[in-house]
């Protein structure tokens, strides 16, 4: 299975940011994965920021929720991220990833919940 993540490097404040993750080597509609974006931004640790399940189920952080969004093409077998009003705190590495299984709480967050990430892509807000 891999991960690859695709869209702008580079978004100006209060716009949204759009990331698309294409998925190959397997469905996203398979039982019974987790499809997560996450971020790392510059000098922290990892955030999960939400996941969309092979069934359509949506999941979001309770500190991102009220801005973000995520949905799935099953068609073209990508899922889509999109973070409204960004601001220069949303700079970040953003990843997505797998998870084998249903996470709850905390357990979003853990690395070693998810078997296959994508290399990341950066994503810098800036005017």
């Amino acid at each position: 299975v891999q991960l690859q993540e695709s869209g702008p490097g580079l978004v100006k404040p209060s716009q949204t940011l759009s990331l698309t993750c294409t998925v190959s080597g397997g469905s996203i509609t398979t039982n019974y994965y987790y499809w997560s974006w996450i971020r790392r931004p510059p000098g922290k640790g990892l955030e999960w920021m939400g996941a969309i399940a092979y069934s359509g189920s949506t999941y979001y952080s309770p500190f991102l929720k009220s801005r973000t969004s995520i949905s799935s093409d099953t068609s073209t077998n990508q899922f889509t991220l999109q973070l409204s009003s960004v601001t220069p705190e949303d700079t970040a590495v953003y990843y997505c990833a797998r998870a084998p299984q249903r996470l709850y709480g905390n357990s979003w967050w853990r690395r070693e919940e998810y078997d296959y990430w994508g290399q990341g892509t950066q994503v810098t807000v800036s005017s």
